[in-house]
């Protein structure tokens, strides 16, 4: 299951050629990774209260073919690991008009207390297991 941002570049997202600077992708990716959450009805605000956060501790990206000012793209989000500690997104940036494959990337989090101490996803609020269930499957 995935679900789509769509995100239309700012000039300040730009270099002077008006493509978009590489860096930009991983706040995109965010835009998609919350997004995604809140689709499926849970927000990382959410998460957050309930004592929950979500550090990155890896991140891929491989650039395709370069994001244009004002050119809105779609931030394609899914999740790609869902294992002990770790939930990970796998993310595709599409030109909207047609869907042609721009950037794709990962990320890959820990679920951490509020003292950056892991946590195992079976320790979770259930209803944020219950949340990913209907996007991943059973995690493991």
């Amino acid at each position: 299951m995935h679900f789509d941002a769509v995100i239309q570049p700012r000039y300040g997202e730009t270099d002077q050629m008006g493509v978009v600077y590489h860096a930009n992708y991983l706040n995109w990716f965010e835009v998609g990774r919350s997004n995604f959450l809140r689709q499926l009805g849970y927000t990382y605000r959410e998460l957050e209260a309930e004592g929950v956060l979500l550090p990155v501790i890896e991140a891929h990206l491989k650039y395709i073919k370069p994001a244009l000012y004002d050119v809105e793209v779609l931030v394609r989000t899914e999740i790609e690991v869902l294992k002990g500690v770790r939930i990970g997104f796998r993310y595709r940036v599409l030109r909207k008009e047609d869907e042609e494959l721009l950037v794709e990337g990962t990320t890959l989090h820990a679920f951490t207390n509020k003292d950056l101490k892991p946590v195992r996803i079976k320790s979770l609020p259930e209803t944020f297991r219950e949340t990913v269930k209907k996007a991943y499957g059973e995690p493991t």
